[in-house]
């Protein structure tokens, strides 16, 4: 259980450092919802991947060798996931004006798992 309890640990963290980053650039500088996402992935993807790959995943390997192709399926894998949770953003906050927070918590859900599910099998699949 320790990949599942870890990468939730972890996958908490990298959500409020994602909302650290969305809620003030929606709220306070009132950028369109999508591009605070988008804002906000970007910090939170480099969070991800720095803790998932020793905590999580214990991918310990630093070489350029290791880290260039995990980090390039990280990255892919996270894009898919970003793909869904912008286009939900897009539709329910920007068109349909509904609380862009509560949007956010929800589809925060998805997104924590398919990140999981390619980090674990895709990813990081040949570690521990």
């Amino acid at each position: 259980y320790w990949y599942i309890l870890s990468y939730l640990v972890f996958g908490v963290l990298t959500t409020v450092v994602n909302y650290l980053i969305y809620t003030p650039c929606l709220y306070w500088l009132k950028m369109d919802a999508w591009f605070s996402n988008v804002l906000a992935w970007i910090v939170a993807v480099a969070f991800a991947y720095l803790t998932n790959k020793p905590f999580v995943f214990k991918s310990h390997d630093w070489s350029w060798k290791v880290v260039w192709p995990e980090l390039t399926k990280f990255v892919t894998g996270r894009l898919g996931s970003l793909g869904i949770e912008t286009l939900i953003i897009w539709v329910c906050v920007d068109i349909l004006c509904w609380n862009g927070v509560l949007i956010k918590v929800i589809t925060s859900v998805l997104v924590i798992v398919l990140n999981y599910v390619f980090s674990k099998f895709l990813v990081f699949k040949n570690k521990e």
